[in-house]
Protein backbone atom coordinates (compact mmCIF):
# COMPACT_ATOMS: atom_id res chain seq x y z
CA UNK A 1 0.00 0.00 0.00
CA UNK A 2 2.93 2.24 0.83
CA UNK A 3 4.43 1.43 -1.87
CA UNK A 4 1.49 2.25 -4.21
CA UNK A 5 1.55 5.44 -2.64
CA UNK A 6 4.96 6.57 -3.22
CA UNK A 7 4.93 5.41 -6.96
CA UNK A 8 1.52 7.74 -7.40
CA UNK A 9 3.42 10.53 -5.27
CA UNK A 10 6.26 10.24 -7.80
CA UNK A 11 4.28 10.11 -10.80
CA UNK A 12 2.88 13.53 -10.01
CA UNK A 13 6.42 15.18 -8.48
CA UNK A 14 7.94 13.54 -12.30
CA UNK A 15 4.72 15.26 -14.11
CA UNK A 16 5.23 18.56 -12.78
CA UNK A 17 8.94 18.58 -13.06
CA UNK A 18 8.23 17.94 -16.90
CA UNK A 19 6.50 21.17 -16.91
CA UNK A 20 7.93 23.80 -18.24
CA UNK A 21 7.78 27.42 -16.06
CA UNK A 22 4.65 28.83 -17.89
CA UNK A 23 2.62 25.81 -17.59
CA UNK A 24 3.67 25.35 -13.73
CA UNK A 25 2.27 29.22 -13.18
CA UNK A 26 -0.91 28.69 -15.24
CA UNK A 27 -1.64 25.82 -13.60
CA UNK A 28 -1.33 26.79 -10.04
CA UNK A 29 -3.35 29.74 -10.95
CA UNK A 30 -6.49 27.93 -12.19
CA UNK A 31 -6.07 25.91 -9.06
CA UNK A 32 -6.32 28.98 -6.93
CA UNK A 33 -8.95 30.45 -9.11
CA UNK A 34 -11.48 27.96 -8.78
CA UNK A 35 -10.79 27.61 -5.48
CA UNK A 36 -11.56 31.24 -4.56
CA UNK A 37 -14.48 31.26 -6.94
CA UNK A 38 -15.66 27.79 -4.98
CA UNK A 39 -15.68 29.52 -1.58
CA UNK A 40 -16.63 32.88 -3.20
CA UNK A 41 -20.22 30.80 -4.05
CA UNK A 42 -20.34 28.60 -1.04
CA UNK A 43 -20.01 31.42 0.90
CA UNK A 44 -22.93 33.53 -0.71
CA UNK A 45 -25.64 30.81 -0.95
CA UNK A 46 -24.83 29.75 2.19
CA UNK A 47 -24.95 32.87 4.22
CA UNK A 48 -27.56 34.11 6.77
CA UNK A 49 -28.86 37.19 5.50
CA UNK A 50 -30.47 39.32 8.41
CA UNK A 51 -33.21 41.33 7.72
CA UNK A 52 -35.33 44.01 10.52
CA UNK A 53 -38.76 42.82 10.78
CA UNK A 54 -39.87 45.33 13.10
CA UNK A 55 -38.42 48.82 13.99
CA UNK A 56 -39.56 51.25 16.66
CA UNK A 57 -40.54 48.72 19.15
CA UNK A 58 -40.80 49.40 23.24
CA UNK A 59 -38.03 47.00 25.19
CA UNK A 60 -41.19 44.93 26.21
CA UNK A 61 -42.23 44.32 22.81
CA UNK A 62 -39.45 43.64 21.71
CA UNK A 63 -38.79 41.36 24.64
CA UNK A 64 -41.89 39.23 23.65
CA UNK A 65 -41.08 39.19 20.10
CA UNK A 66 -37.64 37.58 20.75
CA UNK A 67 -39.13 34.94 22.99
CA UNK A 68 -42.26 33.78 20.48
CA UNK A 69 -38.90 33.68 17.94
CA UNK A 70 -36.80 31.33 19.96
CA UNK A 71 -40.04 29.47 20.93
CA UNK A 72 -40.41 29.11 17.31
CA UNK A 73 -36.46 28.04 17.12
CA UNK A 74 -35.73 31.34 14.61
CA UNK A 75 -32.47 32.69 15.10
CA UNK A 76 -33.00 36.76 15.30
CA UNK A 77 -30.78 39.92 16.24
CA UNK A 78 -31.68 42.42 18.11
CA UNK A 79 -30.06 46.17 17.52
CA UNK A 80 -30.48 50.21 17.32
CA UNK A 81 -30.46 49.73 21.31
CA UNK A 82 -33.35 47.16 21.85
CA UNK A 83 -35.55 49.01 19.16
CA UNK A 84 -34.95 47.13 16.00
CA UNK A 85 -35.40 43.25 16.23
CA UNK A 86 -33.91 41.14 12.12
CA UNK A 87 -34.55 37.84 11.00
CA UNK A 88 -33.46 35.74 8.23
CA UNK A 89 -34.60 37.21 5.19
CA UNK A 90 -36.34 33.92 3.84
CA UNK A 91 -38.76 34.10 6.96
CA UNK A 92 -39.36 38.16 7.51
CA UNK A 93 -42.94 37.15 5.18
CA UNK A 94 -44.16 34.19 7.25
CA UNK A 95 -43.14 35.80 10.70
CA UNK A 96 -44.99 38.72 9.39
CA UNK A 97 -48.17 36.91 8.80
CA UNK A 98 -47.79 34.35 11.82
CA UNK A 99 -47.21 37.59 14.61
CA UNK A 100 -49.80 39.44 13.31
CA UNK A 101 -52.82 36.96 13.63
CA UNK A 102 -50.98 36.91 17.40
CA UNK A 103 -51.82 40.58 17.28
CA UNK A 104 -47.84 40.53 17.57
CA UNK A 105 -46.23 43.71 17.72
CA UNK A 106 -48.84 46.24 19.64
CA UNK A 107 -46.09 48.52 18.92
CA UNK A 108 -43.87 49.59 16.00
CA UNK A 109 -44.16 48.86 12.59
CA UNK A 110 -42.68 46.88 9.74
CA UNK A 111 -39.05 47.96 8.51
CA UNK A 112 -38.65 49.49 4.40
CA UNK A 113 -35.78 51.50 5.41
CA UNK A 114 -33.25 48.58 3.32
CA UNK A 115 -35.14 50.29 0.02
CA UNK A 116 -32.87 53.71 0.88
CA UNK A 117 -29.73 51.01 0.18
CA UNK A 118 -31.06 50.69 -2.82
CA UNK A 119 -31.64 54.70 -4.20
CA UNK A 120 -29.38 56.09 -6.37
CA UNK A 121 -27.46 59.41 -5.35
CA UNK A 122 -28.91 61.51 -7.55
CA UNK A 123 -32.53 60.44 -6.28
CA UNK A 124 -35.14 63.07 -5.49
CA UNK A 125 -36.97 62.73 -1.67
CA UNK A 126 -40.17 62.52 -4.25
CA UNK A 127 -39.32 59.78 -6.10
CA UNK A 128 -37.87 58.13 -3.22
CA UNK A 129 -41.45 58.06 -1.62
CA UNK A 130 -42.98 56.80 -4.71
CA UNK A 131 -40.82 53.90 -5.10
CA UNK A 132 -41.05 53.20 -1.23
CA UNK A 133 -44.72 53.46 -1.33
CA UNK A 134 -44.80 51.32 -4.22
CA UNK A 135 -42.54 49.05 -2.41
CA UNK A 136 -45.01 48.71 0.74
CA UNK A 137 -48.25 47.92 -1.32
CA UNK A 138 -46.20 45.39 -3.59
CA UNK A 139 -44.78 43.73 -0.29
CA UNK A 140 -48.18 43.82 1.57
CA UNK A 141 -49.83 41.74 -1.33
CA UNK A 142 -47.35 39.52 -0.65
CA UNK A 143 -47.85 38.78 2.12
CA UNK A 144 -51.80 38.56 2.29
CA UNK A 145 -50.91 35.85 -0.82
CA UNK A 146 -49.56 33.62 1.91
CA UNK A 147 -52.83 33.30 4.38
CA UNK A 148 -54.76 30.36 3.38
CA UNK A 149 -58.02 31.34 1.48
CA UNK A 150 -56.27 34.13 -0.88
CA UNK A 151 -55.13 33.25 -3.98
CA UNK A 152 -54.19 37.36 -5.05
CA UNK A 153 -54.29 40.58 -3.11
CA UNK A 154 -54.00 43.88 -4.17
CA UNK A 155 -53.23 47.08 -1.99
CA UNK A 156 -53.75 50.71 -2.35
CA UNK A 157 -52.11 52.75 0.44
CA UNK A 158 -52.97 56.39 1.03
CA UNK A 159 -50.12 58.10 2.95
CA UNK A 160 -50.60 61.89 4.03
CA UNK A 161 -48.44 64.66 3.56
CA UNK A 162 -46.12 66.18 5.99
CA UNK A 163 -46.99 68.85 7.61
CA UNK A 164 -44.18 71.49 7.16
CA UNK A 165 -44.20 73.30 11.18
CA UNK A 166 -44.16 71.48 14.26
CA UNK A 167 -47.22 72.21 15.70
CA UNK A 168 -49.44 71.02 12.38
CA UNK A 169 -51.83 68.03 13.52
CA UNK A 170 -50.76 64.78 12.47
CA UNK A 171 -52.55 62.88 9.42
CA UNK A 172 -53.70 59.74 9.53
CA UNK A 173 -52.96 57.11 6.81
CA UNK A 174 -55.31 55.03 4.96
CA UNK A 175 -55.48 51.66 2.97
CA UNK A 176 -58.02 49.49 1.05
CA UNK A 177 -57.35 45.79 0.19
CA UNK A 178 -59.29 43.97 -2.77
CA UNK A 179 -58.63 40.30 -2.15
CA UNK A 180 -59.10 37.36 -4.50
CA UNK A 181 -60.42 34.75 -2.10
CA UNK A 182 -60.84 30.27 -2.80
CA UNK A 183 -64.25 29.75 -3.83
CA UNK A 184 -66.94 29.12 -0.58
CA UNK A 185 -63.54 29.39 1.57
CA UNK A 186 -65.07 30.88 4.51
CA UNK A 187 -62.61 33.71 7.16
CA UNK A 188 -62.40 32.77 10.53
CA UNK A 189 -62.28 35.93 13.20
CA UNK A 190 -58.71 35.22 13.81
CA UNK A 191 -57.27 35.56 10.27
CA UNK A 192 -59.26 38.46 9.57
CA UNK A 193 -58.05 40.02 12.58
CA UNK A 194 -54.38 39.22 11.45
CA UNK A 195 -55.14 40.85 7.84
CA UNK A 196 -56.09 44.15 10.12
CA UNK A 197 -52.67 44.31 11.76
CA UNK A 198 -50.97 43.11 9.09
CA UNK A 199 -52.02 46.37 6.61
CA UNK A 200 -51.85 48.31 10.30
CA UNK A 201 -48.54 47.44 11.50
CA UNK A 202 -46.92 47.76 7.73
CA UNK A 203 -47.46 51.55 7.28
CA UNK A 204 -46.75 53.82 9.90
CA UNK A 205 -49.75 56.10 11.72
CA UNK A 206 -52.42 54.02 9.86
CA UNK A 207 -55.16 52.58 12.83
CA UNK A 208 -57.69 50.07 11.80
CA UNK A 209 -60.31 52.01 11.79
CA UNK A 210 -59.46 53.13 8.22
CA UNK A 211 -58.45 50.12 6.65
CA UNK A 212 -60.84 48.18 4.30
CA UNK A 213 -60.99 44.80 3.14
CA UNK A 214 -63.57 43.23 0.52
CA UNK A 215 -62.91 40.52 -1.64
CA UNK A 216 -64.06 40.20 -5.84
CA UNK A 217 -67.62 39.03 -4.51
CA UNK A 218 -67.93 42.53 -2.71
CA UNK A 219 -68.08 41.13 0.33
CA UNK A 220 -66.54 43.24 3.18
CA UNK A 221 -64.32 41.81 5.97
CA UNK A 222 -65.22 43.90 9.63
CA UNK A 223 -63.34 43.57 12.23
CA UNK A 224 -64.48 42.04 15.65
CA UNK A 225 -63.55 44.10 18.32
CA UNK A 226 -64.19 41.59 20.97
CA UNK A 227 -66.49 43.65 22.73
CA UNK A 228 -69.83 41.94 25.05
CA UNK A 229 -72.25 42.56 22.04
CA UNK A 230 -75.72 42.35 23.23
CA UNK A 231 -77.82 44.12 20.14
CA UNK A 232 -78.23 47.07 22.28
CA UNK A 233 -76.66 49.44 20.41
CA UNK A 234 -76.93 50.57 16.51
CA UNK A 235 -73.50 49.93 15.79
CA UNK A 236 -73.97 46.42 16.92
CA UNK A 237 -76.84 45.53 15.77
CA UNK A 238 -75.87 46.49 12.47
CA UNK A 239 -72.96 44.12 12.47
CA UNK A 240 -75.35 41.73 13.78
CA UNK A 241 -77.64 42.22 10.30
CA UNK A 242 -74.27 42.25 7.96
CA UNK A 243 -73.46 39.61 8.86
CA UNK A 244 -76.74 37.71 8.49
CA UNK A 245 -76.82 38.48 5.61
CA UNK A 246 -73.18 38.11 4.43
CA UNK A 247 -73.79 34.24 5.59
CA UNK A 248 -77.02 33.84 3.28
CA UNK A 249 -74.92 35.19 0.38
CA UNK A 250 -71.98 33.27 0.66
CA UNK A 251 -73.88 29.92 1.00
CA UNK A 252 -76.14 31.63 -2.21
CA UNK A 253 -72.82 32.49 -3.98
CA UNK A 254 -71.26 28.94 -3.12
CA UNK A 255 -74.32 26.94 -4.30
CA UNK A 256 -75.06 29.13 -7.58
CA UNK A 257 -71.08 29.48 -8.58
CA UNK A 258 -70.89 25.67 -8.69
CA UNK A 259 -73.85 25.92 -10.72
CA UNK A 260 -73.13 28.47 -13.16
CA UNK A 261 -69.34 29.34 -12.56
CA UNK A 262 -68.30 31.88 -9.91
CA UNK A 263 -67.38 34.17 -12.52
CA UNK A 264 -70.90 34.00 -13.88
CA UNK A 265 -72.99 34.90 -10.84
CA UNK A 266 -73.41 38.10 -8.60
CA UNK A 267 -76.02 37.68 -5.44
CA UNK A 268 -77.11 40.46 -3.00
CA UNK A 269 -78.86 39.56 0.29
CA UNK A 270 -80.94 42.16 2.05
CA UNK A 271 -82.17 41.08 5.65
CA UNK A 272 -85.03 42.65 8.14
CA UNK A 273 -84.22 41.33 11.92
CA UNK A 274 -85.89 42.00 14.71
CA UNK A 275 -83.57 42.67 17.95
CA UNK A 276 -86.46 42.71 20.33
CA UNK A 277 -85.68 40.46 23.09
CA UNK A 278 -88.39 38.78 25.28
CA UNK A 279 -87.91 37.13 29.23
CA UNK A 280 -91.45 35.36 30.07
CA UNK A 281 -91.67 34.23 33.31
CA UNK A 282 -94.78 31.65 33.64
CA UNK A 283 -96.42 29.68 36.46
CA UNK A 284 -98.81 26.87 35.09
CA UNK A 285 -100.77 24.32 36.56
CA UNK A 286 -102.08 21.35 34.73
CA UNK A 287 -103.84 18.27 35.50
CA UNK A 288 -101.96 15.02 35.18
CA UNK A 289 -104.95 13.25 33.08
CA UNK A 290 -105.88 16.09 30.63
CA UNK A 291 -108.31 13.93 29.01
CA UNK A 292 -110.50 13.63 31.92
CA UNK A 293 -108.83 16.76 33.51
CA UNK A 294 -108.24 15.20 37.20
CA UNK A 295 -105.00 14.85 39.05
CA UNK A 296 -103.53 12.39 40.89
CA UNK A 297 -105.38 11.24 44.34
CA UNK A 298 -102.72 11.44 47.26
CA UNK A 299 -105.33 11.45 50.35
CA UNK A 300 -108.90 10.57 50.57
CA UNK A 301 -111.15 10.66 53.71
CA UNK A 302 -115.02 9.51 54.11
CA UNK A 303 -117.39 9.69 57.20
CA UNK A 304 -120.86 8.07 57.04
CA UNK A 305 -123.89 9.37 59.87
CA UNK A 306 -127.25 7.12 60.37
CA UNK A 307 -130.10 7.39 63.31
CA UNK A 308 -132.99 5.77 63.33
CA UNK A 309 -135.69 5.77 66.63
CA UNK A 310 -138.29 7.39 68.68
CA UNK A 311 -137.06 11.19 68.73
CA UNK A 312 -138.54 14.00 71.72
CA UNK A 313 -141.86 15.65 70.55
CA UNK A 314 -141.86 18.91 68.89
CA UNK A 315 -141.24 21.69 71.41
CA UNK A 316 -140.19 24.98 71.68
CA UNK A 317 -141.47 28.53 70.36
CA UNK A 318 -141.31 28.57 66.35
CA UNK A 319 -139.23 31.10 65.14
CA UNK A 320 -137.35 31.75 68.54
CA UNK A 321 -133.69 30.06 69.71
CA UNK A 322 -131.95 29.22 72.76
CA UNK A 323 -130.70 33.07 72.83
CA UNK A 324 -133.88 34.34 72.14
CA UNK A 325 -135.93 32.60 74.77
CA UNK A 326 -132.61 31.37 76.76
CA UNK A 327 -134.27 28.22 77.36
CA UNK A 328 -131.43 26.10 75.39
CA UNK A 329 -134.95 23.94 73.54
CA UNK A 330 -134.71 23.28 70.11
CA UNK A 331 -138.25 23.10 68.32
CA UNK A 332 -138.96 20.63 65.81
CA UNK A 333 -140.78 21.05 63.15
CA UNK A 334 -143.50 18.47 60.96
CA UNK A 335 -142.85 15.68 63.60
CA UNK A 336 -146.34 14.49 64.88
CA UNK A 337 -145.16 11.45 67.03
CA UNK A 338 -141.04 11.45 66.84
CA UNK A 339 -140.06 8.91 64.72
CA UNK A 340 -137.35 9.48 61.50
CA UNK A 341 -134.39 7.99 60.25
CA UNK A 342 -131.13 9.97 59.71
CA UNK A 343 -127.74 9.61 57.49
CA UNK A 344 -125.17 11.63 57.10
CA UNK A 345 -122.43 10.96 54.24
CA UNK A 346 -119.16 13.28 54.29
CA UNK A 347 -116.32 12.66 51.23
CA UNK A 348 -113.01 14.48 51.12
CA UNK A 349 -110.16 14.08 47.85
CA UNK A 350 -106.94 15.34 47.63
CA UNK A 351 -105.86 15.46 43.78
CA UNK A 352 -102.09 16.46 43.43
CA UNK A 353 -101.50 18.61 39.86
CA UNK A 354 -98.53 19.28 37.40
CA UNK A 355 -96.97 23.06 38.79
CA UNK A 356 -94.97 24.73 36.21
CA UNK A 357 -92.34 27.45 35.91
CA UNK A 358 -91.13 28.62 33.18
CA UNK A 359 -88.42 31.52 32.58
CA UNK A 360 -88.43 31.77 28.91
CA UNK A 361 -85.55 34.46 27.43
CA UNK A 362 -86.39 34.59 23.62
CA UNK A 363 -84.21 34.90 20.89
CA UNK A 364 -83.46 39.05 19.71
CA UNK A 365 -82.18 37.87 16.70
CA UNK A 366 -85.38 36.87 14.24
CA UNK A 367 -85.59 37.52 10.67
CA UNK A 368 -88.40 39.03 9.39
CA UNK A 369 -88.03 39.25 5.91
CA UNK A 370 -85.40 38.59 3.42
CA UNK A 371 -85.05 39.72 -0.31
CA UNK A 372 -81.95 38.14 -2.55
CA UNK A 373 -81.22 39.67 -5.79
CA UNK A 374 -79.14 37.42 -7.99
CA UNK A 375 -77.52 38.61 -11.26
CA UNK A 376 -76.65 35.72 -13.67
CA UNK A 377 -74.83 36.26 -17.00
CA UNK A 378 -75.56 33.71 -19.76
CA UNK A 379 -73.63 31.02 -21.31
CA UNK A 380 -73.19 33.60 -24.47
CA UNK A 381 -72.71 37.04 -23.19
CA UNK A 382 -73.93 38.49 -26.30
CA UNK A 383 -77.06 35.73 -26.31
CA UNK A 384 -79.36 36.44 -23.28
CA UNK A 385 -81.42 33.31 -25.06
CA UNK A 386 -78.47 31.35 -24.52
CA UNK A 387 -79.17 30.17 -20.58
CA UNK A 388 -82.52 28.21 -20.94
CA UNK A 389 -85.75 28.70 -18.64
CA UNK A 390 -85.23 25.36 -17.14
CA UNK A 391 -82.39 26.89 -15.43
CA UNK A 392 -84.11 30.05 -14.27
CA UNK A 393 -86.64 27.91 -12.62
CA UNK A 394 -83.97 25.96 -10.54
CA UNK A 395 -82.80 29.02 -9.38
CA UNK A 396 -86.07 30.12 -8.16
CA UNK A 397 -86.73 27.13 -6.75
CA UNK A 398 -83.12 26.97 -4.39
CA UNK A 399 -83.70 30.59 -3.60
CA UNK A 400 -87.14 30.04 -2.80
CA UNK A 401 -85.57 27.19 -0.19
CA UNK A 402 -83.88 29.26 1.36
CA UNK A 403 -85.92 32.07 1.84
CA UNK A 404 -88.78 29.62 3.29
CA UNK A 405 -86.48 28.46 5.83
CA UNK A 406 -84.89 31.51 7.12
CA UNK A 407 -87.39 33.78 7.72
CA UNK A 408 -88.91 33.56 11.49
CA UNK A 409 -92.21 31.60 11.83
CA UNK A 410 -93.22 32.07 15.60
CA UNK A 411 -95.70 34.93 14.26
CA UNK A 412 -97.70 31.71 13.16
CA UNK A 413 -97.68 33.72 9.29
CA UNK A 414 -97.40 30.62 6.77
CA UNK A 415 -95.54 32.45 3.23
CA UNK A 416 -97.39 31.69 0.43
CA UNK A 417 -95.55 30.87 -3.23
CA UNK A 418 -96.53 34.28 -4.67
CA UNK A 419 -95.73 36.26 -1.08
CA UNK A 420 -91.58 33.92 -1.59
CA UNK A 421 -91.56 35.23 -5.40
CA UNK A 422 -92.02 38.46 -4.58
CA UNK A 423 -88.50 38.47 -2.40
CA UNK A 424 -86.70 36.64 -5.26
CA UNK A 425 -85.01 38.88 -7.85
CA UNK A 426 -83.09 37.12 -10.83
CA UNK A 427 -81.46 39.26 -13.69
CA UNK A 428 -79.93 37.55 -16.94
CA UNK A 429 -78.21 40.18 -18.36
CA UNK A 430 -73.87 39.69 -19.97
CA UNK A 431 -71.33 41.22 -17.16
CA UNK A 432 -69.31 44.01 -18.55
CA UNK A 433 -67.42 44.91 -15.31
CA UNK A 434 -65.65 41.78 -15.15
CA UNK A 435 -61.78 42.25 -12.79
CA UNK A 436 -58.92 40.47 -14.83
CA UNK A 437 -57.03 39.51 -12.84
CA UNK A 438 -53.21 39.71 -14.37
CA UNK A 439 -50.62 37.36 -11.87
CA UNK A 440 -47.25 38.70 -12.29
CA UNK A 441 -44.82 35.70 -12.22
CA UNK A 442 -41.88 36.98 -10.03
CA UNK A 443 -38.51 34.84 -10.14
CA UNK A 444 -37.36 35.06 -6.35
CA UNK A 445 -33.79 34.30 -7.60
CA UNK A 446 -31.99 37.81 -8.69
CA UNK A 447 -30.88 37.97 -12.31
CA UNK A 448 -27.47 38.86 -11.47
CA UNK A 449 -26.89 35.14 -9.70
CA UNK A 450 -27.75 33.64 -13.10
CA UNK A 451 -25.34 35.97 -14.63
CA UNK A 452 -22.66 35.23 -12.39
CA UNK A 453 -23.05 31.49 -12.63
CA UNK A 454 -22.88 31.67 -16.35
CA UNK A 455 -19.38 33.93 -16.29
CA UNK A 456 -18.39 30.91 -13.69
CA UNK A 457 -18.89 28.32 -15.83
CA UNK A 458 -17.86 30.14 -18.87
CA UNK A 459 -14.69 30.37 -16.67
CA UNK A 460 -14.14 26.68 -15.68
CA UNK A 461 -15.31 25.64 -19.03
CA UNK A 462 -12.27 27.34 -20.96
CA UNK A 463 -9.65 25.89 -18.10
CA UNK A 464 -10.73 22.29 -18.32
CA UNK A 465 -10.26 23.22 -22.31
CA UNK A 466 -6.51 24.43 -21.49
CA UNK A 467 -6.03 22.12 -19.12
CA UNK A 468 -6.75 19.11 -21.74
CA UNK A 469 -4.96 20.73 -24.79
CA UNK A 470 -2.03 21.48 -22.42
CA UNK A 471 -1.90 17.74 -21.11
CA UNK A 472 -2.53 16.65 -25.03
CA UNK A 473 0.93 18.34 -25.99
CA UNK A 474 2.70 16.78 -23.05
CA UNK A 475 1.68 13.08 -24.18
CA UNK A 476 2.47 14.07 -27.80
CA UNK A 477 5.94 15.08 -26.87
CA UNK A 478 6.37 11.89 -24.17
CA UNK A 479 5.41 10.12 -26.83
CA UNK A 480 7.66 11.49 -29.75
CA UNK A 481 11.31 11.04 -26.98
CA UNK A 482 10.12 7.86 -25.96
CA UNK A 483 9.59 6.72 -29.81
CA UNK A 484 12.57 4.08 -30.33
CA UNK A 485 15.00 4.90 -33.64
CA UNK A 486 14.35 3.34 -36.58
CA UNK A 487 17.05 0.62 -37.53
CA UNK A 488 18.56 0.52 -40.88
CA UNK A 489 20.06 -2.45 -42.51
CA UNK A 490 23.49 -2.57 -43.35
CA UNK A 491 23.98 -3.47 -47.08
CA UNK A 492 27.24 -5.20 -46.48
CA UNK A 493 25.66 -7.73 -43.89
CA UNK A 494 25.27 -11.10 -44.89
CA UNK A 495 21.52 -12.11 -44.89
CA UNK A 496 20.88 -15.50 -44.06
CA UNK A 497 18.81 -17.96 -46.20
CA UNK A 498 16.67 -21.02 -45.27
CA UNK A 499 19.31 -23.62 -46.85
CA UNK A 500 22.05 -22.16 -44.71
CA UNK A 501 19.64 -21.82 -41.52
CA UNK A 502 18.85 -26.04 -42.35
CA UNK A 503 22.84 -26.37 -42.82
CA UNK A 504 23.70 -24.62 -39.28
CA UNK A 505 20.95 -26.58 -37.58
CA UNK A 506 22.12 -29.81 -38.83
CA UNK A 507 25.82 -29.13 -38.18
CA UNK A 508 24.54 -28.35 -34.10
CA UNK A 509 22.86 -31.41 -33.82
CA UNK A 510 25.55 -33.73 -35.22
CA UNK A 511 28.02 -31.89 -32.70
CA UNK A 512 25.39 -32.08 -29.64
CA UNK A 513 23.33 -35.39 -30.97
CA UNK A 514 25.59 -37.73 -32.61
CA UNK A 515 23.06 -40.86 -32.45
CA UNK A 516 20.00 -38.85 -33.34
CA UNK A 517 21.74 -37.18 -36.33
CA UNK A 518 22.94 -40.82 -37.78
CA UNK A 519 19.63 -41.82 -37.12
CA UNK A 520 18.21 -39.00 -39.38
CA UNK A 521 20.40 -40.01 -42.24
CA UNK A 522 19.49 -43.51 -41.96
CA UNK A 523 16.16 -42.55 -42.62
CA UNK A 524 16.63 -39.61 -45.35
CA UNK A 525 18.75 -42.83 -46.67
CA UNK A 526 16.10 -45.31 -46.76
CA UNK A 527 13.47 -42.76 -48.04
CA UNK A 528 15.74 -42.51 -51.11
Amino acid sequence: MNENIKKFFNRIKDYWNSRSKKQKITGISAFIIILLLISGITYFTTRTTMVPLYSNLEPSETGSIKQSLDAKGIKSVISDNGKTISVPEQDVDNLKVELASEGIPKTGSIDYSFFSQNASFGMTDNEFNVIKLDAMQTELSNLIKQVDGVEDAKVMINMPDKGIFVNDSNQQASASVVLTTKPGYEFTDKQIKSLYNLVSKSVPNLPTDNIVIMNQNFEYFDLNNDKNSTGSTFAEQMDIKHQIERDIQRQVQTMLGTLMGYDKVVTSVTADVDFTQENTDEHLVQPVDKQNMKGIAVSAQKITETYSGNGAAAGGVPGTNSSDTGSGTTYVQNSSNGNGDYEKIQETMNYEVNKIHNQIVQSPYKIRDLGIQVMVEPPNPKNTNSLPQSRIQDINKILSTIISTSIDKSSGTNLSNQAIQNKIAVSVQPFNGKATNTAVSQSKIPWWVYVIGGVLLLIIGLLVFFMLRSRRRVVEEDTFITEEPIKIADVNEEHETETSLRKKQLEKMAKDKPDEFAKLLRTWLSEE
